[in-house]
């Protein structure tokens, strides 16, 4: 199964509000490049298909996270299947359209220059990262506050917003932080240099 496959089979086994149809309807269209695009330009996920295979490792990992005992316990982190694959699925889909393929020259292994691909930003809707993503999918379908925040932050201290307002925002919709672990682990664990 490809990873595009894999993606479209939890995506409609588990979303299923008003609007989801349509949005992957247009993920998986010629509007949009996310199941080609890369995750960065040069760290994780930087190659075609890496943001569909980022994506759906956040899942797993959010849903790892997710089935401690403690986070349920503890913590009162307990949501449906559906707000774990809209928060993880879709928490990058600001990055459809955001990538470009330019070129540099470089030597190759004999010395010889050539003109070599390379990812370069194309940000042609500026609106910030998290916010961008809640953006677009709110295009297509509502989310819940829970769903909206941990999007929105699920960059946690790593982007650049607001210290004070990254916290707040992590204490007050613990599934922000949820993501933002799952993000961080696929990232740097599964997909990063970490050995």
């Amino acid at each position: 199964m490809t990873k595009r496959e894999e993606f479209i089979a939890v995506y409609q086994e588990n979303i299923q509000r008003r609007g989801a149809d349509r949005l992957l309807e247009w993920l998986d269209s010629d509007a949009s490049d996310f199941f080609t695009a890369p995750s960065s330009t040069r760290f994780h996920g930087a190659y075609e298909g890496g943001l569909v295979e980022h994506s759906l490792n956040v899942y797993e990992c959010l849903k790892d996270y997710l089935n401690r005992p403690r986070t349920k316990e503890l913590y009162g982190m307990d949501y449906t299947p559906e707000t774990i694959a809209v928060t993880a699925l879709l928490h990058d889909i600001c990055k459809v359209g955001f990538y470009a393929v330019d070129y540099r020259n470089a030597k190759n292994e004999q010395g010889v220059w050539e003109k070599v691909p390379y990812y370069t930003v194309r940000d042609t809707l500026p609106y910030g990262h998290g916010e961008k993503s809640v953006y677009m999918i709110q295009s297509f379908m509502r989310l819940t506050r829970d769903e909206a925040f941990a999007i929105r932050y699920h960059m946690g201290f790593s982007g650049n917003e607001d210290k004070n307002s990254v916290g707040r925002a992590l204490e007050m919709f613990p599934l922000a932080l949820a993501v933002n672990v799952a993000d961080m682990e696929a990232t740097y664990y599964l997909e990063g240099s970490v050995k």
